[in-house]
């Protein structure tokens, strides 16, 4: 399905990033993994991937760096031969009310969550425009289309992906590339590990289909959306929520 295909996964070692790294593999792409922190899990993920019988590599870099990742982008075309699909997973939370939000913790998380996306999608935007065809992937988020108490920076950063989203679609539709985004749920995860019994109770009584997602949920739509069955679909945002937000 993905054969001779290469993918960048940011935020790739863990999570979401890592059930899309492997559902990835699994279709026969060859995985290029970016990670800022966890090495351990990152090279885990690179090893699964590799023993599905696909070339993979991991590359530590912060992707709100401009520079470090044009420098990451290079080093993966150089080792890859170029790239196919990149998938924008890589994101932050540093929650807190907007009275008490450090400036900080805004900048960081906008840094991490938008500008990230942005400095990949620029550094290997040529590379798309000279294979004239690609798939472009924005891990988004429902609350950057409904918006969440104590989460402005997080929302306003994953509203954003939207923009640069539809923005993409239409700068590179004529050279054959799609960009979409995918706007998860509350999904099974490190983040939602550390709320509180009370609060994930609650929030399943919110979604019609009365749990939470698996990673593998959001994974199975980023194939999806990187597959030819996917070639007439760009500009859209698709929830993988549960009902949450319709």
């Amino acid at each position: 399905m993905l054969s001779n295909k290469v993918a960048v996964v940011t935020g790739g070692g863990r999570g979401i990033g890592r059930a899309i790294s492997l559902a990835l593999a699994e279709k026969g792409a060859s995985v290029a993994i970016i990670y800022a922190g966890n090495a351990e899990a990152a090279e885990k993920t690179v090893a699964d991937c590799a023993a599905m019988g696909v070339k993979s590599a991991a590359y530590v870099c912060d992707v709100a760096s401009f520079d470090g990742t044009k420098a990451v982008a290079r080093e993966i075309i150089s080792q890859f031969g170029g790239v196919d699909i990149l998938v924008n997973n890589a994101g932050i939370t540093r929650d807190g009310l907007i009275a008490t939000m450090r400036e900080e913790s805004f900048d960081e998380v906008i840094g991490a969550n938008l500008k990230g996306a942005f400095n990949m999608t620029k550094h290997l935007y040529a590379n798309f425009l000279k294979r004239r065809a690609g798939r472009i992937i924005n891990i988004s988020s429902v609350s950057g289309l409904m918006g969440n108490p104590g989460q402005a920076n997080y929302s306003a950063s994953k509203a954003g992906l939207v923009g640069l989203t539809k923005t993409t679609a239409k700068e590179l539709g004529a050279r054959g590339v799609t960009c979409n985004a995918i706007a998860p749920g509350y999904i099974e995860s490190d983040m939602t590990a550390l709320l509180a019994d009370e609060r994930l109770d609650a929030a399943k009584k919110m979604i019609p289909l009365g749990r939470l997602g698996k990673p593998e949920d959001v994974a199975a739509l980023a194939v999806f959306l990187a597959s030819d069955a996917a070639a007439y679909i760009t500009g859209e945002v698709i929830r993988t929520d549960g009902g949450l937000c319709m």
